[in-house]
């Protein structure tokens, strides 16, 4: 092995394996795009282009916001990878955590999960090990925010219902 005296630069260190993501939109084109709704909406004093911002802000939440998964690993960080809409998550393991938490969210088991995943041990290394009970929980914010959503397409239902009588 040669030693660096100095004179040679040392190669090139790569900065990281992943590849750079492109760039999502903004978030406040979206709050735009509701603000003009709004606007509309008060300026026509019509109660039925509110309850169309509504259902677009209930659309956006479950399922267009720019958010992160968030799902606990095993050794309980949350996950970071990016996910499109409160509710999906980044892979499919998650994604089954993601629905379980979702039904318990409403207080009823998911009906297409059949038999529990067996815990994979935690093989000895000293690491805290989460069940997927404890790893599938929402984050408050996200909870919130989904029943809030939820709340809003009840009321655009019930709205639209009204109209048409």
């Amino acid at each position: 092995m040669v030693a660096n005296l100095g004179r040679e630069k040392p190669p090139a260190a790569r900065r990281g394996t992943r590849r750079r993501r492109p760039r999502r939109e903004s978030a406040l084109v979206w709050w735009t795009l509701f603000a003009v709704v709004a606007v509309a909406a008060w300026y026509l004093h019509s109660w039925r282009v509110a309850l169309l911002g509504l259902l677009g802000w209930c659309l956006y939440e479950f399922l267009l916001v720019p958010t992160l998964c968030r799902v606990l690993t095993r050794q309980g960080a949350p996950c970071i990878e990016r996910a499109r809409g409160r509710l999906f998550a980044c892979s499919a393991g998650h994604q089954r955590m993601k629905n379980d938490a979702l039904w318990k969210l409403i207080g009823m088991r998911n009906p297409s999960r059949r038999k529990p995943e067996p815990e994979e041990p935690d093989g000895g290394t000293g690491v805290v090990v989460h069940s997927a009970g404890v790893r599938g929980r929402l984050a408050p914010a996200d909870r919130a925010l989904i029943l809030l959503a939820g709340a809003g397409t009840v009321v655009t239902v019930v709205g639209m219902v009204y109209g048409f009588g």
